[in-house]
């Protein structure tokens, strides 16, 4: 098992008050590697457009980095801030690490006017050649390219490396913090194995054991899709399942459920929208998990979820009050990140929730696979 914590509030906060939690739960990680997503930035020594791109990731040598920054500059970036961790010795377990790095760019000037998509398609591709440019001596690592967001990934135990960084000196804040402490079970240790995963915006971390992994990354991969590829841990298709929802199915939050964990074939009969869940259910049969798994994800709308599987068996625990809500693995992560909210409060979702913490933060939605959602025109 792993630990997931996750804290989303109206006031940009510290990292450090997630890393706080984990502490509170660090009986189920063992130091094999932390990862943190931020979303909703705020820079104390740099007024951040959301506009711009954050590239986020760590250099393991100096030629390594300057592959880094000479791919940016020959694509036409502009470099608007680099952020400086202000580091302690002493935490840090691994030594070969040159740069850990987050920088913000201006988009290159053929993709200032373009939509979205085209932009979106271009900061993958970026991030996709820049992880191609590692080689066995000099090696780099990119763990996401996107506007308003931010990562860090590191094999060591939460607060040590969040001391290491100086996370709690106040000049990183956000609005959404997702942190996971990894139990390594199936994979050698490796930085990209570590959650969260990401993809154009989307991001998922999980515990538990996804059995159904290789069926699924070989239909994910067959898709021949821009940035389903990697899978060095078993969790990284739920990333990819939430986007391909979203982005390629144009489905709504509430239809990854339902993708994911289909209802029987009897209560899909007497369902209100069965006739389209079971022909949902069919075209992506190839996608159903076997767990236990707990899910928790967040959009570039800053909305967060939390799924469970059919089996139930990962805790996560949802609680918080009127602009800030916190989802964990255990109660005591979601008190110690959010202690001034009513417990008798506090939600832990069935196997047919979906919860959502929409951007607003001023209360939970509880939706149920059996009630009806809204379905695009074409549907």
């Amino acid at each position: 098992m792993c630990r997931l914590a996750l804290k989303t509030a109206n006031e940009p906060f510290s990292p450090y008050e997630v890393l706080t939690a984990m502490e509170a739960m660090q009986e189920g990680y063992d130091g094999s590697g932390l990862g943190l997503l931020l979303r909703g930035m705020e820079f104390e020594d740099f007024k951040y457009n959301p506009r711009f791109p954050i590239l986020s990731g760590i250099a393991h040598t100096e030629k390594a980095w300057h592959r880094v920054t000479d791919y940016m500059d020959d694509r036409g970036y502009e470099l608007k801030y680099d952020h400086r961790f202000h580091m302690e010795d002493g935490h840090i377990e691994a030594e070969e690490r040159y740069r850990y790095f987050l920088r913000a760019y201006r988009m290159p000037v053929r993709f200032r006017d373009e939509s979205d998509d085209v932009r979106e398609a271009e900061m993958l591709k970026t991030r996709l050649a820049l992880r191609n440019l590692a080689t066995e001596e000099d090696k780099v690592a990119v763990f996401s390219f996107f506007p308003d967001v931010a990562m860090i990934k590191e094999v060591g135990w939460p607060l040590q490396i969040g001391n290491g960084l100086c996370l709690h000196d106040g000049q990183i804040k956000s609005r959404v913090c997702m942190a996971q402490g990894r139990q390594n079970t199936n994979y050698g240790i490796n930085l990209y194995a570590c959650h969260p995963f990401f993809i154009q915006g989307i991001s998922t971390m999980t515990n538990g054991e996804n059995t159904a992994f290789v069926p699924i990354r070989d239909w994910l991969v067959g898709k021949d899709i821009p940035g389903y590829t990697g899978y060095q841990s078993d969790s990284e298709v739920f990333t990819h399942i939430l986007h391909y929802t979203l982005k390629k199915l144009n489905l709504p939050l509430q239809a990854y459920k339902h993708i994911i964990t289909p209802l029987s074939t009897k209560e899909l009969s007497e369902h209100p929208q069965g006739e389209f869940l079971t022909g949902l259910r069919q075209v992506c049969r190839r996608l159903i998990i076997d767990g236990p798994n707990a899910i928790i994800g967040t959009l570039p709308d800053e909305s967060c979820m939390l799924v469970m599987d059919q089996k139930k068996l990962r805790p996560a625990t949802v609680g918080g009050r009127d602009g800030a809500w916190a989802i964990a693995s255990e109660i005591c992560g979601v008190q110690a990140m959010v202690p001034d909210r009513d417990p008798s409060l506090d939600f832990q979702p069935m196997r047919e929730h979906t919860v959502i913490i929409p951007p607003e933060r001023k209360e939970l939605e509880i939706w149920s696979q059996y009630d009806p959602f809204p379905l695009p025109l074409a549907a």
